[in-house]
């Protein structure tokens, strides 16, 4: 089985196009994550795996067009291979709960890796991305070191970057200002727990005409009803707070595709190098 044909994507591809509710999305991300195993867990452990009701999981999968949770393992059973993957097996009670928290990164960087299978959609990210003069980076409360990160990097090959990482009420005036200066696409990045203030400040950025490109931890976000393109990445949650190695990697991606659309991008670092060896801003 290829990589782009993987039973975590087999199962984005089932949930797509479907209208999900917070709970069912819940679920879904959840599925996604263990899509290996989900074909042998009863609705009862999959509630308990999502953190929902059990009600909640038989609602989710007539959602999705099936009679019951029976008929939809069912189907599962029918596109996911038949035996459950071992990185969730016997051996991972042997590890602490710091080391699980980093084999479940690890995992989340594997599922990236299967999803990147398949480069377009962060190919034309980087095209939309290039093509924005000036171009707004998002990124709110645990998302803003994300987009600070995105923004310190993308500025030296890109002419115009505009760090929007403070909510209140001037980002919306900040956002008007980056449409009149000819801004055509706003990059953000959305964490859990996902602001309210992110949402309405997506929905102001599509109300003013931009393509709106977004790097959250699901593809059933919040956020998703106001992206043009998302790009998903997990993020890990066994520790108090949640851990963000996968949509960090996903950003730099994405620097590396908005480069390649960005002609003059190397002649930029190739500047930015030998200024900085002039003036002796590193130390090596």
């Amino acid at each position: 089985m290829s990589a782009s044909d993987s039973p975590a994507n087999r199962l984005q591809a089932l949930f797509e196009g479907h209208r999900l509710t917070p709970t069912q999305r819940r679920i879904a991300h959840s599925m996604v994550r263990r899509a290996a195993d989900v074909p042998f867990l009863s609705s009862v452990e999959l509630a308990e795996l999502a953190g929902v009701s059990q009600p909640s999981v038989t609602r989710f999968a007539v959602a999705l067009g099936f009679d019951g949770y029976p008929a939809l393992r069912k189907h599962l059973r029918e596109v996911v291979p038949a035996e459950p993957a071992s990185g969730g097996g016997a051996g991972a009670g042997a590890f602490n709960e710091y080391q699980q928290a980093v084999e479940a990164e690890i995992e989340n960087l594997k599922h990236l890796a299967e999803l990147l299978a398949d480069p377009r959609p962060v190919q034309r990210a980087g095209r939309i991305l290039a093509a924005s003069r000036p171009l707004p980076v998002l990124g709110l409360r645990a998302a803003a070191s994300q987009a600070y990160g995105f923004a310190y990097f993308a500025a030296k090959v890109h002419p115009d970057v505009r760090l929007l990482h403070e909510g209140g009420t001037m980002v919306h005036d900040r956002i008007d200002a980056a449409v009149r200066a000819g801004a055509t696409a706003l990059l953000c990045f959305a964490l859990p727990r996902h602001p309210r203030e992110v949402v309405d400040t997506l929905a102001h950025a599509k109300d003013a005409g931009l393509t709106v490109v977004t790097v959250a931890d699901s593809a059933f976000a919040p956020v998703a009803t106001y992206s043009d393109l998302l790009l998903p990445a997990a993020v890990g949650t066994g520790l108090a707070f949640d851990t963000a190695c996968a949509p960090m990697l996903l950003g730099r991606v994405l620097l590396e595709a908005l480069c390649d659309d960005l002609p003059d991008a190397q002649a930029r670092l190739e500047e930015f190098d030998a200024k900085a060896a002039a003036r002796g801003l590193f130390v090596e």
